[in-house]
């Protein structure tokens, strides 16, 4: 029974750690860039989140357009101004530019809110749902079904409209896609944009789920990361799939052995993927990859 009720919660769980991963993912299929500050940016939506809790009531999942909105125009900014000299570059300078915005948004969370740990408590935040016999926190089940909605609205962008497909096309063959007449460089900031914006979404749910500090950005890229690392790099699909397992693993790793040991999944799965499997589960092995 027990390992039932930590499989739905762990599904649930999941189920965001999926909407979270899909930006990450999305921006390296597209632009072959790791982004180790997706975990800053979703912290910094969180802050947004309790910011509009504070000053304005605001219910943390219903101010997610706005938190989304925000976060889409700071992704397009920092492109602007920082990702968009180094894509293209060697992936050490990729990575030390977004390890450089990731330290820089810690710095302006901290000045402007503190080193304090922050959560946003709803009249819904203690409560449970009974499904048939087993009891899943409200706050989690909500999340889990606006995290299902925000990844089927991202599905339909990339495979039902023209931005979409370009960004698919981008994704597959950059030169293909400028023969044809796509602007790879406008595809790429909005790419960035929208894995920021989707953030966003993922931000405003730790804001109604987690307590946070600004240093939580750590924890977050390594789970971020490990999903990836599993479902896949640039698999949107794998990420889901990484996602669910990740969630799943966290939940029987504290029934088993206890909370503590939460922390070491991500990691764990990181360094067994590696060893048997380096592209992930739905990755692709690259030319270079086939030659070692």
């Amino acid at each position: 029974m027990n390992i039932i009720q930590a499989l739905l919660s762990g599904l649930l769980i999941g189920a965001v750690y999926a909407l979270m991963a899909s930006g990450l993912t999305l921006v390296f299929g597209v632009m072959r860039v790791i982004n180790l500050a997706h975990g800053a940016f979703a912290i910094l939506a969180a802050f947004f989140t309790y910011t509009l809790w504070r000053w304005l009531g605001l219910d943390p999942l219903v101010s997610i357009p706005v938190v989304v909105i925000a976060m889409f125009a700071l992704g397009w900014l920092a492109y602007v101004l920082i990702i968009r000299h180094v894509r293209g570059s060697h992936v050490s300078m990729t990575v030390l530019a977004t390890f450089g915005i990731a330290l820089l948004l810690e710095g302006v969370m901290g000045y402007i809110w503190q080193n304090q740990s922050r959560s946003v408590r709803t009249p819904y935040t203690d409560t449970s749902i009974a499904l048939g016999p087993f009891y899943v926190p409200t706050a989690n089940l909500i999340a889990a079904a606006i995290a299902i909605v925000v990844l089927v609205g991202l599905h339909l962008l990339l495979n039902g409209t023209w931005q979409g497909r370009a960004i698919r096309a981008s994704s597959v063959n950059e030169s293909g896609a400028l023969l044809v007449g796509v602007s790879v460089r406008s595809i790429a900031a909005t790419t960035f944009a929208i894995g920021i914006a989707t953030l966003g979404a993922g931000g405003a749910i730790i804001a109604a789920t987690y307590p946070f500090i600004p240093g939580s950005h750590y924890q977050w890229i390594a789970r971020l990361l490990a999903i990836v690392v599993l479902g896949g790099l640039g698999s949107l699909a794998g990420a889901v799939i990484g996602a669910l397992i990740i969630g799943v693993g966290e939940q029987l790793a504290t029934l088993w052995l206890g909370a503590s040991w939460v922390v070491a999944v991500p990691f764990f799965v990181i360094f067994i993927v590696l060893l048997l499997r380096p592209q992930g589960i739905l990755g692709q092995r690259l030319r270079e990859d086939a030659v070692h």
